[in-house]
């Protein structure tokens, strides 16, 4: 018997989401070096050398059974990379887990980043059997949270200090989406 992947390639409409690899080097690297992506990205220094993208794909290799992953975002039309998306800290027994995403700033505004959601946040009520998926979101960060709160995720409250970052401390927003609230 073959178990089904905890986090398979996914498909939406215009978009693959799939599992990195080293060839996305490159873009990982453009990704994560560019202050535009990663100012609310509290929780890490911008990458300064291809040694670091390669380390990020490295530990999100071989998800399977681990409690995270990320998925590369990809576009149908042209094979383009646009950001990435995945799952952190999940919880096996209380079926919890962590969302978090990024997206070239060039394609903000265009809905990619709602389809990607939608499609893991459907992989992981469904397949995961997640009943909470919550993401943090600093204060500052209107779009993400205009994302959340389009996609019915409820603001939960203001988890203080959760991250030390650049030599202070960087409140985040907590918002959750329970699966009997998923359309």
């Amino acid at each position: 018997m073959t178990l089904q992947k905890e986090y398979p390639p996914l498909e939406t409409k215009r978009l693959y989401l799939r599992e990195l690899n080293l060839e996305d080097t490159p873009f990982i690297f453009k990704l994560y070096s560019d202050e535009t992506v990663c100012k609310y990205l509290y929780d890490a220094d911008l990458f300064t050398t291809y040694k670091e993208a390669e380390n990020f794909i490295i530990w999100n290799l071989d998800c399977e059974g681990k409690n995270h992953n990320r998925w590369g975002i990809m576009r149908k039309a042209d094979h383009s990379m646009l950001g990435t998306i995945g799952f952190h800290s999940w919880d096996r027994v209380n079926h919890i887990a962590e969302i978090g995403y990024d997206l070239l700033s060039e394609y903000w505004g265009k809905g990619y980043m709602t389809e990607a959601l939608e499609g893991v946040i459907k992989n992981g009520f469904k397949i995961m059997k997640l009943n909470r998926i919550h993401a943090y979101v600093a204060l500052n960060n209107q779009r993400s949270i205009q994302l959340l709160e389009k996609l019915h995720f409820k603001k939960e409250g203001i988890f203080r200090d959760r991250l030390f970052f650049s030599g202070q401390y960087h409140d985040h927003y907590c918002y959750s989406l329970l699966k009997r609230e998923w359309k």
